[in-house]
Order: C-alpha cells, then sequence, then structure tokens
C-alpha cells in the first residue's frame, strides 16, 4: 500500500502563491502517475494536473499559466506551484498516485485547505 500526506496549503491573498507538496511511502514500487485534485465547497472534486513518470504533465484550462505540476521521483514527492492565485481556487486539494501497473488501484492523500481571500 502507498500512503501519501500533502503539505503547503494555507490562506492567502489573491495574487499569491502557494506551493503544494505530496510525500508517498510505503510499497514505492506501484508508484507510476502522480496527481492533484480539488474540491470547492459545495462542488465535485475536480481534476487539476497530472505527470507521468517521464515527467510529462497535463492541467486543465482553469489553471494553465499559473499552476504547474512536477514531481521528484528520487524523493517520491509531487509538487503544485500556484501563481496568481483567484478565489476560486480555493479548495481542499487532494495528492492522488495511480498504481504503476493497473490505473485503476488509486492512493489518495488526505488533503490539504488552500484559502484565497483578502
Amino acid at each position: 500500500q502507498v500512503q501519501l500526506v500533502e503539505s503547503g496549503g494555507g490562506l492567502v491573498q489573491p495574487g499569491g502563491s502557494l506551493r503544494l507538496s505530496c510525500a508517498a511511502s510505503g510499497s514505492l514500487f506501484s508508484i507510476g502517475s502522480m496527481a492533484w485534485y480539488r474540491q470547492a465547497p459545495g462542488k465535485q472534486r475536480e481534476f487539476v494536473a497530472r505527470v507521468w513518470n517521464d515527467g510529462k504533465t497535463n492541467h486543465i484550462d482553469a489553471v494553465k499559466g499559473r499552476f504547474t505540476i512536477s514531481r521528484d521521483n528520487a524523493k517520491n514527492t509531487v509538487y503544485l506551484q500556484m501563481n496568481s492565485l483567484e478565489p476560486e481556487d480555493t479548495a481542499v486539494y487532494y495528492c492522488q498516485v495511480r498504481n504503476r501497473v493497473d490505473v485503476r488501484v488509486e492512493y489518495w492523500g488526505q488533503g490539504t485547505q488552500v484559502t484565497v481571500s483578502s
């Protein structure tokens, strides 16, 4: 089993920046792609960005040019650099890791709160 621990959330002013981290431990041979999702109040969980083992990335249009996902395979850690934050970015951000062999097997962190407000 893989365990995920997120950190880096907090309260920030509009236009500010935060860097989220998610460290994986456990059955590390099972780690495939890594991703960030978010869930705003009253809304369903939303995919934000994914990074594959080879470093290729995908970001949703709402965050392109502002957020950047990356990973450090040596540290088994995925990051989300968030710049130019907007109130609409307020949500609980969740780290997700897919099983290397079976993408149907997913691991989730407990989430970290990001609040963008003046």
